[in-house]
């Protein structure tokens, strides 16, 4: 089958070893598993981490979005048949989705959204299982609530962002504040339901002020929380809460004490990688979410479709990522 892999770790994604076309042999279903057949992948932040940062002795796949067509099942399999259209985000320890033939354990698929074509499918899962994790089951908020309370959305033009806005939007009572500095950033960030849009490159207690909102409840720190930290503790409400998804190198969680803050951590690997009792959550998660798309309640967040699955245009979306600049989610389809 073919597959695009990477050999060594932190080559710049302009040298053409950076990502190679190669042909793997098709791999066997284990028990709980789907093979299938990949029709579209989307492009995340942790592909580009794990490329730069993570050394390998042999090929390795990247690739953890994928929508497709369930080839063959493995012998305990019960919650799909060949021929079924489904989407995932995959599992980190695993081979990646960016082959011909994938395998994925059944607890972490959902059925495709009927509404959508196969690249739009493959922009959802990973940012759609963060976004409803971080909201529902990190912040704990309940679906429905929140009504005279706020959400800031820091780095919200992104792929999870995008998802996180439209879910608070519409599935809760919160007041949605989403952070872009780019016009056209800001614009998206508007257009997946924000009710106010601010700039993070400008003193964030200034943007809340201006905007009538000098405090916040709830915080979701998407990129930069080093940058931001202080900040973010500065403009949040006591007995508030804050969900953090990226790497920084080290955080200072002392001050947090005095307004009696809470800090999450939210990766959506966990389940999978841990093969927690709750794992089938993200299965019926993902049913969820596509039910809603469905009901035209979310949309896809496709911003830039890089054409077929090769290494070519995925060092170009790689780049794109890695330039700070992407908006929603890239994808590509066919190989």
């Amino acid at each position: 089958m073919k597959a695009i892999v990477y050999t060594q770790h932190g080559l710049p994604i302009d040298d053409a070893e950076a990502l190679q076309d190669i042909e793997l042999p098709a791999p066997l279903p284990g028990a709980r598993d789907l093979l299938v057949r990949v029709r579209a992948v989307s492009v995340n932040p942790v592909d580009t981490k794990i490329r730069a940062g993570v050394a390998v002795t042999e090929p390795r796949v990247l690739g953890w979005d994928a929508a497709g067509i369930v080839e063959a099942v493995g012998a305990e399999v019960t919650l799909f048949q060949p021929g079924d259209e489904v989407f995932y985000a995959g599992a980190i320890h695993r081979p990646g989705s960016n082959s011909e033939l994938h395998l994925v354990d059944e607890r972490i698929v959902g059925r495709k959204p009927v509404s959508l074509d196969w690249a739009q499918s493959a922009a959802v899962p990973l940012t759609a299982i963060t976004a409803w994790e971080l909201l529902f089951d990190r912040l704990a908020v309940t679906q429905g609530s929140g009504e005279g309370q706020t959400l800031l959305v820091v780095g919200a033009a992104g792929g999870v962002g995008s998802m996180l806005v439209q879910l608070a939007r519409q599935l809760t009572g919160l007041t949605v504040i989403g952070t872009a500095s780019r016009p056209e950033t800001r614009q998206w960030v508007a257009s997946m339901g924000a009710h106010h849009v601010i700039d993070h490159r400008l003193p964030l207690a200034e943007e809340l002020t201006r905007i009538g909102l000098p405090q916040v409840n709830y915080v979701a720190s998407l990129t930069h929380t080093e940058q931001h930290f202080a900040q973010l503790i500065d403009v949040m409400a006591p007995q508030g809460h804050i969900a953090v998804i990226d790497d920084p190198a080290t955080l200072d969680v002392v001050p947090l004490k005095r307004k009696s803050l809470a800090l999450h951590w939210e990766l959506m690997f966990t389940r999978s990688l841990y093969a927690t009792a709750d794992m089938i959550r993200q299965h019926q998660l993902l049913n969820d979410v596509a039910e809603l798309i469905d009901k035209g309640v979310l949309k896809t967040t496709v911003a830039e479709h890089f054409g077929a699955i090769n290494a070519d245009n995925l060092r170009r979306a790689h780049q794109l990522l890695e330039s700070g600049r992407s908006r929603g989610k890239v994808v590509l389809a066919g190989f």
